[in-house]
């Protein structure tokens, strides 16, 4: 594998001229070869503004699961939503085995069905579909937008740019508003050669995240797969390594097409889906990734990152020094002192064990993978002790063929368990391994504690992600960890018969079909959004996080699992803020929400009368009116953002009166434009945190601050002394600046109602 230091040329979709060996001619045509590329047609025949480079993209279709529809519905009510203009599909795939919570699950369900009928959705009931599989089979096609509130929303290798987004770009669309976004640089991803046997999607895909995450190469950009390399593969392989895209931090991907795409979609009964899609015959890309792809071998991603890739062979070569380097980086993430990784425990004979085995999902849980994890444990069996295999096929459909190929059978006679589509062992809702325990997975993330683990409650287990066929030989080994690769054998997938059978009885097609006097059904925890404030003329920031690790994931600013039963009740979810990361935070953050109460209501307690008093010792600030300042909390991480799209990250810190976020950067855009949709500020520091954990922030005249270029705004820490500190912010469309005076996007949308 090959990163190029600069732009390319590619010539015919074959040939990569380095931009600096190009000629004259070439370099001098870099911005008209900049049209060549597949992205560039695809983002400018969605862009309905006149403007080639700040882009108001209006999506084909969009798409939420059961973790995020409720809030984004309730979001568009208050914005005063009619109906949804454009396909809209509803999932139920996150919550429908969580046994926790009584009848909330069920009731969010009934929620969206109704949802569905009132405004003219698309619902897929509880177990019929993973969100990602489900959209694969119907709506993916070639030229198109799809935008879902999850972040994996991946659709490139169909031929279609999907974006995960946090629900308020959901709302957005709903409302027939737009996703602005900066063209974003384009990257060729140039596959040669051919797959070897036993090497699946999953050892693909961690090997290109190990190479781009850690250095950025690929952040916020677009993945554009091309080179011959491309036609090795069957499509259902392209989707599992395109799926695992969002690990790199990209921003969207997309795939050349060809005859099996093709195939791939008239199997589906979606043949007129198909557009042939391949570079220009000059085409530049911002940079460039050469895989050949015979040169890639059993891959184990290891705790806690996608990107901490190793090939299979070098780990066993290499296993003390790798798992010592592995259980020296955990230390620095695992905040309770009482708990330590300890891989070294599963080390027996030279060789490293699993407790359990899972292929599930969106990206594990394909037709082709399990059938290849059928075809290595056919005749063997996953063994009498600890070690436990749990297969989820990623759609009933995808499960039928199964059951008529006689691969459920197989499994089943290993020893395997077989489940209903279902998402929870990508975030911490099934299958949670035992105190201590290591799973090889092939789900899309090995964060810590994803896997349903609680450290505040003592616990701790941990997730490798490895490909189904790694697996499935694991599997056969009693849980010794096995490279499929190295097994010698050559396996050809049967031809996939898809049956829509199941979706014609059970889904429910309500797209142009909206009822306006349908009943909306919510249930007991079902709550609406509490009431925001608008931005004051000066913020007055507490410190109530102070987060100081390389990058903060979703999972901990708000971690999933459980915490989802309470995903539609607002302030019920938001108790969970941090809780594993920074417990402390949530009654911080209420100290400072009764603070601003108590304020409104005419009183003012002393430590914020003591801090008001010195903000009118600043120079210029000496006769401030106090009414025009708002008290809120704040959190400081270096990069948070890594991670879901789940806008619940940053409305969790809204509802608890959370103004801001403070950082050194955002790791993704979805979470940066989550804390806008909320009405936060996604401040950036020009210098070093001059301030600590429970400091006060002073920000005067934020809301001129808006007007202005937003690269140095002046701020002060507010402690035993008064010292400067420089803020900045990355450039805002006039809409976002909008929503965060608003102080939320309900806010603007009620505001553009009333106009």
């Amino acid at each position: 594998m090959k990163l190029y230091d600069s732009g390319v040329f590619l010539l015919n979709g074959t040939t990569i001229v380095p931009e600096d060996e190009a000629g004259k001619e070439l370099q001098d045509k870099k911005e008209q070869y900049k049209t060549g590329t597949i992205s560039y047609d695809i983002l400018q025949a969605h862009n309905i503004g006149e403007d080639k480079e700040n882009l108001k993209i209006k999506f084909d279709a969009i798409t939420s699961h059961d973790l995020t529809y409720v809030g984004i519905i309730q979001t568009a009510r208050a914005s005063g939503v009619e109906k949804f203009p454009l396909p809209y599909v509803l999932t139920c795939c996150h919550n429908s085995l969580c046994a926790v919570g009584g009848t909330i699950n069920e009731d969010d369900h009934v929620f969206g069905l109704t949802a569905a009928k009132k405004y003219g959705g698309i619902y897929l009931p509880p177990h019929m579909g993973v969100i990602h599989q489900y959209m694969r089979e119907t709506m993916a096609g070639g030229g198109k937008m799809i935008l879902g509130s999850d972040s994996h929303t991946r659709y490139g290798a169909l031929g279609t740019m999907a974006v995960g987004e946090g629900g308020g770009e959901l709302v957005k669309q709903i409302l027939e508003q737009t996703w602005d976004v900066k063209y974003p640089e384009v990257i060729a991803v140039y596959l040669d050669g051919k797959p070897n046997p036993g090497i699946g999607p999953q050892d693909i895909a961690i090997a290109i995240v190990t190479a781009v995450f850690k250095n950025g190469y690929v952040k916020n950009k677009v993945m554009e797969f091309v080179g011959p390399g491309v036609s090795s593969m069957s499509t259902d392989y392209r989707n599992g390594i395109d799926v695992m895209t969002t690990e790199t931090t990209c921003l969207s991907s997309i795939w050349r097409t060809d005859e099996d795409t093709e195939q791939f979609l008239k199997v589906h009964g979606r043949g007129e889906d198909y557009k042939k899609l391949e570079p220009k015959e000059t085409a530049y890309y911002d940079g460039c990734i050469y895989i050949d792809l015979s040169q890639i071998h059993s891959m184990i991603a290891l705790p806690f990152h996608p990107s901490n890739g190793y090939e299979i062979r070098e780990l066993n070569a290499n296993m003390d020094e790798i798992l010592h380097e592995v259980e020296e980086d955990a230390k620095k993430l695992i905040k309770n002192p009482d708990l330590h990784l300890n891989l070294w425990e599963k080390v027996h004979e030279g060789a490293l064990y699993a407790d359990q085995g899972t292929i599930a999902g969106c990206s594990g849980g394909t037709y082709s993978n399990i059938m290849e994890a059928a075809y290595l444990l056919d005749g063997k069996g996953t063994g009498q002790d600890v070690f436990n295999l749990s297969v989820y096929p990623s759609s009933q459909a995808v499960m039928m063929d199964l059951v008529r190929k006689g691969a459920i059978e197989k499994l089943i006679a290993s020893g395997a368990t077989i489940r209903t589509a279902f998402c929870g062992p990508c975030f911490g809702a099934g299958d949670t391994p035992a105190h201590g325990q290591l799973a090889v997975r092939h789900t899309t993330r090995n964060f810590p504690n994803r896997e349903g683990s609680k450290p505040g409650n003592g616990q701790l287990a941990s997730v490798a992600l490895m490909d189904a066929r790694s697996i499935a030989a694991t599997a056969a080994n009693g849980g010794r960890i096995t490279a499929a690769d190295e097994l010698g054998y050559e396996y050809e997938c049967p031809e996939y018969v898809y049956d829509p059978i199941a979706y014609e009885q059970r889904v429910y097609q309500g797209f142009k079909k909206e009822d306006p006097d349908e009943e909306l059904v919510c249930g007991p925890n079902i709550k609406d959004w509490p009431e925001l404030p608008e931005l004051n003329d000066h913020m007055l920031l507490k410190v109530c996080a102070y987060i100081t690790d390389p990058v903060t994931t979703t999972d901990e600013l708000i971690p999933s699992g459980e915490t989802g039963s309470f995903r539609s009740n607002p302030m019920g979810l938001a108790e969970f803020t941090l809780s594993r990361r920074v417990p402390e935070y949530v009654g911080k953050a209420k100290v400072v929400m009764n603070y601003e109460k108590e304020r409104k209501n005419g009183g003012c307690p002393k430590e914020v009368q003591k801090i008001l008093e010195k903000i009118h010792s600043i120079h210029g600030y000496e006769k401030i009116d106090d009414q025009t300042i708002d008290l809120s909390s704040t959190i400081y991480a270096v990069k948070p953002g890594d991670g879901s799209a789940r806008e619940q990250a940053a409305s969790c810190q809204r509802v608890l009166l959370g103004g801001a976020n403070i950082t050194v950067e955002y790791a993704t855009k979805r979470y940066r434009s989550n804390l806008i949709n909320w009405g936060m500020v996604p401040f950036v520091l020009n210098v070093e945190p001059d301030f600590a954990d429970d400091d006060y922030i002073f920000v005067p005249d934020i809301k001129k601050a808006l007007d202005t270029d937003m690269k140095e705004i002046k701020a002060y820490v507010i402690g035993e002394e008064i010292r400067p500190l420089s803020l900045a912010i990355e450039p805002l469309t006039d809409e976002e600046k909008e929503i965060i005076r608003c102080g939320s996007l309900i806010n603007y949308n009620r505001k553009l109602k009333e106009r």
